[in-house]
């Protein structure tokens, strides 16, 4: 008669399972392995973390909103549990609470160029337009080479009426991200257009 394994080979022992499943793309199964590893540990971080990813892969948004808001209550200084509740709030479509889950991450750490990003999609929908821009121009300093953050701050330029500062984005983008750029000037060339012939019309009526 085999002897059961200690809970600590337990843990590795099902964890090694639900990462082959995982990688066998089985993600039903392996929820069943994050929920016996909670069982012997409560409120593991790995394992909240875990299962609320799989869960929002799976479209169980509640319950990876329920397996996050667990992890933050269990870990409340940990800035990437903020983030990822955050991230499945807005996708969830709960944008008020997305926003203050991505505000804690930042609290905790104000380098998580992520949040940033998030916070900004976030106030995007909700068409608080400066604050946007804010959160986009903390979140392009962090990654000045990652594209994402700088064709939502040429797109909230325009929002607020500043083609000029919408062109300077796409210029710099252009040096590093062409495709992205032209792309940014194919789907707004209205409105860009419409600010160099504002700036033209201000010039003759300044002489």
């Amino acid at each position: 008669m085999s002897l059961p394994l200690a809970p600590a080979l337990q843990y590795h022992f099902l964890k090694a399972q639900a990462l082959l499943l995982l990688a066998a793309g089985k993600r039903a199964a392996a929820l069943s392995r994050f929920a016996r590893m909670l069982s012997l540990r409560p409120a593991d971080p790995y394992t909240l973390a875990s299962r609320g990813h799989v869960q929002a892969q799976l479209h169980l948004m509640q319950e990876a909103i329920d397996s996050l808001r667990q992890l933050t209550a269990a870990w409340p200084r940990q800035a990437t549990g903020w983030f990822n509740l955050g991230y499945v709030l807005h996708q969830a479509g709960h944008h008020e609470e997305a926003g203050s889950a991505f505000e804690r991450a930042l609290a905790l750490d104000p380098r998580l160029d992520r949040a940033w990003y998030g916070l900004a999609l976030v106030r995007i929908h909700q068409r608080h337009w400066q604050e946007a821009a804010q959160a986009l121009e903390r979140n392009t300093a962090l990654q000045p080479l990652g594209p994402y953050g700088w064709y939502r701050l040429a797109q909230v330029w325009l929002a607020l009426g500043e083609p000029g500062k919408a062109r300077k984005v796409i210029a710099h983008l252009r040096r590093f991200e062409p495709r992205v750029a032209a792309q940014l000037e194919r789907e707004n060339a209205a409105a860009l257009q419409a600010g160099r012939v504002a700036t033209s019309e201000a010039g003759h009526a300044a002489r």
